[in-house]
């Protein structure tokens, strides 16, 4: 047998021996591949470490010094993807929050379906929404009975300011500003999600849309303390 053909026969049957610990494995721990988030993640490693393995096994034949090095290497590297895939979701907390602090609009969501958003200066609560598949920042506002639109935003949405009827009036400390009734037909904010949503466009000059009581009402609750905004999903 000529040296290419035993190094091609030796890559083979560690290839074949990784596959089987592998499936052995699997079966031996089913629940691992029933995290479909998980999932891609697992199958790319394993079959990194089979070829990566089946080639170490070949450089080891031909130069045994140098491959052992490169072994210590790669199970140091598959011991991290390992410990990594293990505790995947302590890695997804802490990146939640760090976001949360980093972006306070996208907020920190919580175990027990609530999420936190961190307030800014001067005491306010910026929150982003995936409004009907648009994500808008809204200014949370307990004193507005609806969710308001501002115009710059309203046509983000595909809504065609001139063809509204300004018809819902609102007493401001400006005074009366209109606003023209409209219905969302999906908020959502992290895990929460409420569908067919009542809200108004506005006919006045807005910097930021308003997160009403059209939206804050139909929460579980809602509450500041210590500098955040809780809102808790409905039941």
């Amino acid at each position: 047998m000529t040296g290419r053909a035993s190094k091609l026969l030796a890559a083979a049957a560690a290839a074949l021996a990784l596959f089987v610990l592998v499936v052995f494995l699997l079966a031996r721990f089913p629940e691992a591949m029933e995290d479909g988030a998980a999932k891609p993640i697992l199958v790319h490693q394993i079959l990194l470490l089979v070829f990566v393995g089946a080639g170490l096994i070949v450089h080891w034949r031909a130069r045994p010094g140098k491959a052992i090095g490169q072994a210590a290497l790669w199970l140091a590297i598959a011991g991290l993807l390992f410990a990594g895939y293990g505790f995947r979701d302590e890695a997804a907390a802490v990146w939640n929050r760090l976001a949360g602090e980093l972006l306070p609009h996208r907020g920190v969501q919580r175990a027990d379906g609530s999420i936190t958003f961190a307030a800014r200066k001067g005491g306010h609560f910026v929150v982003e929404a995936d409004v009907d598949g648009v994500a808008i920042r809204f200014l949370v506002d307990t004193g507005a009975s609806h969710v308001i639109l501002s115009a710059g935003d309203a046509r983000r949405l595909g809504y065609d300011l001139a063809a509204l009827d300004y018809t819902r009036a609102y007493r401001t400390a400006g005074g009366t500003v209109f606003g023209a009734p409209v219905v969302l037909g999906a908020v959502t904010i992290g895990p929460i999600r409420m569908d067919g949503v009542q809200a108004s466009v506005s006919a006045a000059a807005m910097g930021r849309s308003l997160l009403g009581m059209s939206f804050l009402n139909r929460l579980s609750g809602y509450r500041v303390a210590g500098g955040r905004l809780t809102l808790q999903a409905p039941r």
